[in-house]
């Protein structure tokens, strides 16, 4: 993940501030593997043991573009061919004998495997791999093109609306969709398959959405910014909403985990093993879909019992889910509980609980409890 730029102005600004999200000269030679890319079982009790490769992202392209440097273009964005190949390069490395491939990725990487799974899929069949399962993995890179809280011109990355930012960005990067997609808008609106909810019912592979309900990058382009002053009710009505929203894109999603959280990315971080839905961990989902995927294979019998793989969570604001990451005030580093970020948001307890028919005391009990 990293963002996007979509303009030579906004991507030298982007080459000045952020080159390692333009360019790999300055990577470090070596990373830690963290969350999902961990090798320690305590931390990644499933795919500790699995043969994992990380890419780094520096195309700013969301993974689609290419287009060389030349004349016209002072950069290059090639982010489907990277990671074309990556893949041809992995074959010889051991990825021919393999039997599942798991493409997953945060952020603009999470879009960037729904833009590449079923690419990734024709290329090793078209190269005679038939037998690689391939699968995605999407996390926090399933964006809603809805209104904006407040609108503004497309000045730069954070403040654009996507859709802006997409429509100007392929014609950019020279950016490439999935056939399937493109063949369900008219020419020139192919930034629609930028949007989970639109290119997903088009993907042939399965796919495994992570998304929390109230996710920070969509606040921010739709210019919600929670910076200490209290939120305002029109603000915190549209919060809700955009949760309503991002849940409703996701009821038929087969394999999915959605907690009522304000957050952004997930898969990587050290705690991603701590979050829950509906008692279920994400870890423990992703099992539980990789296992359904293996039965299914065989005989496609129902999904499996007690193993549940569709977690949404049907509570209302942003952390009425208790397992979700802590929160810190952006100002003083300090952390706050459910309530005292409620409070922190403007969030009026005694209008609430009468909006529910709850007395107060029994309402910051509720939220306390998360229920």
């Amino acid at each position: 993940g990293g963002w996007y730029c979509f303009n030579r102005e906004n991507c030298d600004t982007r080459y000045d501030t952020m080159r390692r999200l333009m360019s790999s000269r300055e990577w470090p030679a070596t990373r830690v593997g963290t969350g999902i890319l961990s090798s320690q079982p305590e931390e990644n009790p499933h795919w500790w043991n699995a043969n994992m490769v990380f890419i780094p992202y520096c195309s700013s392209d969301v993974w689609s573009g290419a287009s060389s440097k030349s004349e016209k273009n002072e950069y290059a964005f090639m982010g489907a061919l990277i990671i074309q190949e990556v893949i041809k390069e992995l074959l010889e490395k051991g990825l021919s004998t393999a039997k599942v491939l798991l493409l997953a990725g945060s952020s603009a990487g999470g879009t960037g495997v729904l833009l590449n799974v079923d690419r990734v899929a024709e290329q090793l069949e078209e190269m005679g791999y038939q037998g690689i399962q391939v699968r995605g993995l999407a996390d926090s890179g399933w964006f809603l093109d809805n209104k904006q809280y407040r609108r503004t011109d497309c000045i730069d990355t954070i403040t654009c609306a996507p859709t802006e930012a997409i429509r100007r960005g392929i014609r950019y990067w020279n950016g490439i969709v999935p056939e399937r997609c493109k063949l369900q808008f008219k020419e020139g609106e192919e930034w629609n398959c930028f949007f989970g909810y639109k290119i997903y019912p088009t993907l042939r592979c399965p796919v495994f959405v992570v998304q929390w309900l109230f996710d920070e990058a969509q606040l921010t382009v739709d210019n919600v910014h929670l910076t200490g002053q209290p939120v305002q009710e029109g603000q915190w009505l549209y919060i809700q909403n955009l949760g309503r929203e991002l849940r409703n894109t996701l009821k038929d999603v087969t394999a999915s985990f959605a907690p009522a959280c304000l957050s952004h990315e997930i898969i990587t971080r050290n705690h991603w093993t701590d979050i829950q839905v509906k008692g279920t961990s994400l870890p423990r989902a992703l099992h539980c879909w990789d296992r359904s995927l293996h039965e299914s294979n065989k005989n496609g019998k129902a999904p499996l019992k007690g193993c549940p793989i569709h977690l949404i969570d049907s509570c209302p604001w942003p952390h009425c889910n208790p397992s979700c990451p802590t929160i810190r005030d952006q100002f003083t580093g300090q952390e706050m509980n459910v309530i005292q970020f409620l409070m922190h948001m403007g969030f009026d307890v005694q209008k609430m609980a009468q909006q529910q028919g709850l007395e107060p005391s029994k309402l910051l009990g509720m939220l306390s409890s998360g229920n």
